[in-house]
C-alpha cells in the first residue's frame, strides 16, 4: 500500500507541475497581447502634401541629422570673420597728425615780431604771398614725404592762416575722432565709411567753418585700414560655435503633425525618419517585450512552486491567480484608453485590488512578488503606446499603493481589515501623486493637485470596495476557502452548529475539545489550524442522525448498543462520516471541510465491537468493521484524526495525570501511524512529533491538578 501511494502522490505532483506550467503559459501570452500593442510602431499610408487624417507621435527618441547638420551650418556662416587690429598703424596715423600740426606750430611761432604785430596792420590786411610760400616750402622740408604727397598744399596754407586757439582745438578734435574710429577697426571694405564718421564729426563740430575743410582732408589721409583678416582665428572660432551647437532631436512621444494638418516635405522627412512610413514592422521590440514577459514568468513560476511546497497548490488556487492577474490587466488597459499626458487617469486605476484578494485567498509573499510584476506590466501599459519605453512614474505609484494595500491589511481574519487597508492606501496615494507633483519642474495649479490627489483616493477606495464584491465570487466559483470564509463558517448561529448543539449536545462540545487541540497542533507544525478547528467544528455532524447511538450523548439513558447485535452497532456507527459528508455537501460547505468530516476515521477499526463479535463468531472478518476510508489526505485531517480519538480516551480517563496522558497520546499516535492511517497525508515524522507533544501540553493545561483547599472544621 505504501509504494501505491507513493506512486500516486509522485504522479499527482506531476499534474500538479504541468498545471502551474500551463497556468503561467497562459497568463504570460495574455501578458504578451495586451502590451504588445505598445511597443509596436504603428505604420501609415501617408503622401506628400496631403492632410494628416491624425494626429501622429514619434514613437522613439532619434536625431535629426539631416537638420543638425543645417542648424550647425547656419550657426557657422552666422560667426563673423575675424580680423586683428593693428595698433601700430593706429599710432602711426595719429603721429601723422601730430606732426602736421606741431610743424605748423613751429613754423608760426619763429615768424619775426614786427611782422606779426605792425601798427598798421587791419584785418583785411593779407599776408605776403612770398612769405606764406616760403613757409609752405619750410613745413614741406619738415613734414615727411608720405605727408606732403597725400595732403594738398592748400591745406597747409589754410592751417597756417589759422589762429592758434582754434588750430590746437582742431588737433584736438582731429586726433580723437581718428582714435576713436580707427580703435575699432577699420577693414578695406569700410575705410570710406569711416572716413564719412570723421567727417559727420567735423562738420557737427563748433569749430570755425574755415577751419573744417583742410581737417576733413587730413581726416581722409589719416584714416587707412588697420584691421587685417585673421584666418586661424576665424577658423577656430567656427570650430566652437559648431560644437555647442545642440543636436536636433526628436523625442518619444512629441506631436510630428496634427489631425488636419499639411503633410509639408520637412514633415514628411520627419515621419520617414523615426519609421511610422516604413511598413515592415520592427520585430525588436517584440522581441524584447517576449523576453520581459519570459522573465516575469519565471519569477511567477518559482513563487507559485514555493507556494505549492507550504500549501497545497490545487487548480483553484491557480485559477485564482490567473483570473486576478487578468482582472488587474484588464483595468489598466481599459484605463489606458482614456488616459493622456494631461489626464493622468492612471493614478485612479484600484490595482491594488488583486494584491488584496491574493493575500486573502493565498498568502502574503505571493502578492508582495505579483505587485512588483503587476508594476512592470503597468509601466509598459501606461506608456503613451511609444515603444522602447516606460512610464516610470506609473510603475512607481502602483507599486508603492499595492505594497500600502499588502502592509495595511494586517489582520486577514476580520472583514473590517479590507476597509483599514483602503485608508491606508489612502495615505499613501496621495503621498505618491504630491512626490510626483513637487519633483516635476513644471508648476502645477491647485486644482490640478486636487484632481490628481483625487484620482488617488478613489483609487483606494474602489480597491477597498472591489475586493469586499470579488472575495465571495473567488470563494464561491473556484472553492477557495480563505479565512474569512472559515471565520463565517465558525460562528456559533451557523444553523449546523446549533444542530449538533441542539441534537446532539455531548457530540457539541466533544467536538469544541478536538477544535481546541486541532488548531494548535495544526498551527504549531505550520499547517492551516483554522481550517482544522472549523473542520472539527463540523467533523462528527453525522451523529446528529442517530445521535443517542453514540456514548457522549447518552445522558441519563440506556445504551441502546446493549440490545442490538456488534455488527449493526457497526453500521451505525462507520456510517457517522458519510453522513456527515452528505449533509454538508447539502448545505453547500466547502470541500476541505466535507473532506475532513468523511476521512477523520480513515479505515480505523471498531475494535470494541469487532472483538465483541469474535467472541460469539470466530470467523468475523475484521474489514466488516473497519471505516471505508479514504485516509487523511491532508495535515489538517491528520491532526484531527489523532485528536478525535485523543479526546475521546482522554475524557474517558477518572484520573488524569500527565503520565497518563502522555501514554495515551503516544499509544494513539503510534497505533495511528502502525496501521498506515497517516500514510496518504503528507506528515512527517518530525511534524507528528510536535504534533504529540503540542496535544499533551494542551491537555495538561486542560486537565491541571487543582489545589487542594483545606475544609474548614466544624465548630
Amino acid at each position: 500500500m505504501k509504494w501505491l501511494y507513493m506512486i500516486n502522490r509522485f504522479f499527482k505532483k506531476i499534474r500538479s507541475r504541468w498545471l502551474l506550467l500551463l497556468t503561467v503559459m497562459l497568463l504570460g501570452l495574455t501578458f504578451f497581447l495586451v502590451t504588445l500593442q505598445n511597443v509596436i510602431t504603428e505604420t501609415y499610408d501617408i503622401e506628400r502634401f496631403s492632410s494628416a487624417d491624425e494626429t501622429i507621435r514619434s514613437p522613439l527618441t532619434i536625431e535629426h541629422e539631416q537638420e543638425t547638420e543645417r542648424k550647425t551650418r547656419e550657426t557657422v556662416q552666422a560667426v563673423d570673420d575675424r580680423y586683428n587690429i593693428s595698433s601700430e598703424i593706429t599710432e602711426e596715423r595719429t603721429a601723422f597728425i601730430d606732426e602736421i600740426f606741431d610743424a605748423i606750430a613751429m613754423l608760426n611761432h619763429s615768424e619775426p615780431a614786427d611782422d606779426r604785430s605792425g601798427s598798421g596792420s587791419t584785418a583785411d590786411n593779407a599776408e605776403d604771398p612770398a612769405t606764406t610760400q616760403t613757409k609752405l616750402n619750410e613745413l614741406k622740408e619738415l613734414l615727411s614725404p608720405e605727408i606732403t604727397e597725400s595732403i594738398d598744399h592748400d591745406v597747409f596754407d589754410a592751417l597756417l592762416r589759422t589762429e592758434p586757439g582754434d588750430r590746437d582745438d582742431a588737433k584736438e578734435l582731429l586726433v580723437q575722432s581718428v582714435n576713436d574710429v580707427m580703435k575699432e577697426g577699420i577693414r578695406a571694405e569700410n575705410i570710406q565709411r569711416a572716413r564719412s564718421d570723421v567727417e559727420q564729426i567735423i562738420q557737427h563740430s563748433e569749430l570755425d567753418d574755415a577751419t573744417k575743410p583742410p581737417l576733413i582732408d587730413i581726416s581722409q589721409f589719416a584714416v587707412t585700414e588697420n584691421a587685417f583678416f585673421d584666418a586661424e582665428k576665424t577658423a577656430e572660432v567656427r570650430k566652437t560655435a559648431a560644437s555647442e551647437v545642440d543636436p536636433v532631436i526628436i523625442r518619444a512621444g512629441e506631436v510630428i503633425v496634427r489631425e488636419g494638418q499639411t503633410i509639408t516635405n520637412a514633415i514628411y522627412e520627419e515621419l520617414k525618419l523615426v519609421g511610422v512610413l516604413d511598413n515592415d514592422q520592427k520585430m525588436f521590440p517584440v522581441i524584447g517585450l517576449g523576453l520581459l514577459i519570459v522573465l516575469m514568468m519565471m519569477v511567477m513560476v518559482h513563487e507559485l512552486n514555493n507556494f505549492a511546497k507550504t500549501d497545497e497548490s490545487d487548480k483553484g488556487r491557480l485559477a485564482a491567480v490567473f483570473f486576478v492577474s487578468l482582472i488587474v490587466v484588464a483595468l489598466m488597459k481599459i484605463v489606458s484608453l482614456y488616459t493622456t499626458s494631461v489626464n493622468q487617469l492612471f493614478f485612479a486605476v484600484p490595482l491594488a485590488t488583486g494584491v488584496l484578494l491574493v493575500k486573502l485567498l493565498l498568502n502574503e509573499r505571493l502578492a508582495i512578488v505579483l505587485s512588483m510584476l503587476y508594476a512592470i506590466i503597468g509601466s509598459i501599459i501606461f506608456n503613451s503606446q511609444i515603444p522602447g519605453s516606460l512610464n516610470v512614474e506609473a510603475g512607481i505609484y502602483f507599486f508603492f499603493s499595492q505594497m500600502a494595500a499588502i502592509m495595511f491589511l494586517t489582520n486577514v481574519k476580520d472583514r473590517l481589515a479590507i476597509l483599514k487597508s483602503g485608508f491606508g492606501m489612502t495615505i499613501v496615494n496621495v503621498l505618491t501623486v504630491l512626490l510626483f507633483l513637487f519633483l516635476s519642474i513644471e508648476k502645477y495649479s491647485p486644482t490640478d493637485i486636487f484632481l490628481q490627489s483625487g484620482y488617488g483616493v478613489m483609487a483606494a477606495f474602489l480597491s477597498a470596495v472591489l475586493t469586499v464584491g470579488l472575495l465571495p465570487l473567488f470563494e464561491t466559483g473556484l472553492g477557495i476557502l480563505s479565512d474569512y470564509k472559515l471565520l463565517s463558517l465558525a460562528k456559533p448561529n451557523q444553523p449546523l452548529l446549533r444542530k449538533i448543539l441542539t441534537e446532539a449536545p455531548g457530540t457539541y462540545h466533544h467536538s469544541v475539545m478536538v477544535a481546541n487541540l486541532s488548531e494548535t497542533a495544526c498551527e504549531a507544525i505550520g499547517a492551516n489550524g483554522l481550517l482544522a478547528r472549523v473542520g472539527a467544528y463540523y467533523h462528527d455532524i453525522g451523529k446528529t442522525v442517530m445521535p443517542h447511538y453514540f456514548i457522549e450523548n447518552q445522558m441519563a439513558i440506556n445504551n441502546p448498543h446493549d440490545v442490538i447485535e456488534p455488527q449493526q452497532s457497526a453500521d451505525i456507527i462507520i456510517s457517522h462520516p458519510y453522513d456527515g459528508g452528505r449533509i454538508l455537501k447539502e448545505h453547500k460547505l466547502p470541500k476541505p471541510v466535507v473532506d475532513i468530516a468523511m476521512q477523520h476515521h480513515g479505515t480505523t477499526l471498531l475494535k470494541y465491537f469487532y472483538y465483541k463479535e469474535r467472541e460469539r463468531n470466530k470467523h468475523a472478518r475484521e474489514a466488516e468493521f473497519r471505516y471505508p476510508g479514504p485516509k487523511p489526505q491532508s495535515k489538517e485531517a491528520a491532526v484531527i484524526c489523532i485528536c478525535d480519538a485523543v479526546e475521546a480516551a482522554v475524557r474517558s480517563l477518572k484520573d488524569p495525570t500527565e503520565e497518563k496522558i502522555d501514554d495515551i497520546v503516544a499509544s494513539i499516535v503510534n497505533d495511528r501511524l502502525m496501521d498506515g492511517q497517516l500514510n496518504a497525508c503528507p506528515l512527517t515524522l518530525k511534524e507528528l512529533n510536535h504534533v504529540h507533544q503540542t496535544i499533551c501540553e494542551t491537555l495538561k493545561g486542560i486537565f491541571h491538578s487543582r489545589i487542594q483547599y483545606p475544609m474548614k472544621e466544624a465548630k
